[in-house]
């Protein structure tokens, strides 16, 4: 027979929701900060392609 869960408390239901906040606003600020360091060519490390899609179409 199906019995109910005992129900969460606020506390509990605070921490998970802190910690799933700060992991959130951390990965954004990782991405904040490799996008203007990759912007301004401060970048050391991070390799990306430039495409180069002007140079051919002036070819064919």
């Amino acid at each position: 027979m199906a019995v109910p869960k005992k129900k969460t408390s606020n506390r509990k239901r605070n921490q998970r929701r802190a910690t799933w906040n700060r992991k959130a606003h951390l990965a954004a600020q990782r991405a904040m900060s490799l996008g203007k360091a990759v912007l301004s060519g401060r970048a050391k490390g991070f390799h990306y392609p430039i495409d180069d899609d002007g140079d051919d179409e002036e070819e064919s």
